[in-house]
């Protein structure tokens, strides 16, 4: 995949909008009832980052990152500020705030996910773009050490362990994630004397499978 290990300016991106989408089917058929069928597994999100550009500088670094992606070639990484923590908001990521799996004695290698739960239901989503220097790690309720008791691959978020986890043993987590995503676009429209004016430029980004 094509991809740049480089987050898009999280200055920049703090002002953007957007959020997840979900592709859902529906078919009304003749008594009124409806089939919904749902071919995304994951959902994928966009966003516009035109609306953090707040000075001129802003816009140059925008073309700036824009041309070294070469447009819409090269992915990149994405912090979005309403979701981007293991944890709550409010709270410290800990080494617990995610369970992403259990330990059969022989299995090493845990992938990191985040799961979203509403009531009795659930959502897993995978997490492959984890944040150097923010990642903690625990099993069976024990807090370990990277580099001592395990590595972290960045670019896919997975969690390799020098000795595999017992039988049964929970493994847990706790990180910042960045957001896959590329230019939705490989033409950038700027205007000095609109943007003076209060009009930004229409930047859209959105995620990538990887």
């Amino acid at each position: 995949m094509q991809f740049h290990e480089v987050r898009f300016p999280a200055t920049l991106s703090f002002g953007s909008v957007g959020g997840p989408e979900r592709r859902t089917d529906v078919v009304t058929i003749s008594n009124g009832y409806e089939e919904r069928n749902a071919p995304w597994a994951h959902s994928r999100r966009r966003y516009d980052a035109g609306m953090g550009m707040r000075s001129l500088d802003d816009i140059e670094t925008l073309i700036a990152f824009f041309e070294a992606r070469f447009g819409q070639l090269f992915a990149f990484r994405w912090k979005d500020w309403s979701d981007y923590r293991s944890s709550k908001p409010s709270q410290d990521i800990t080494a617990f705030d995610q369970t992403i799996g259990a330990g059969d004695g022989v299995q090493t290698t845990f992938s990191m996910i985040k799961t979203y739960q509403s009531g009795t239901y659930e959502y897993v989503r995978p997490i492959s773009k984890p944040v150097s220097g923010t990642i903690q790690v625990g099993v069976a309720g024990v807090a370990l050490q990277e580099t001592v008791d395990y590595t972290v691959d960045l670019t896919s978020g997975e969690i390799t362990f020098v000795q595999a986890p017992g039988v049964g043993e929970a493994v847990s987590a706790g990180f910042e994630f960045d957001v896959p995503v590329r230019f939705d676009t490989d033409r950038i429209q700027t205007s000095i004397a609109s943007f003076k004016a209060g009009e930004v430029p229409n930047v859209p980004i959105v995620e990538v499978r990887v």
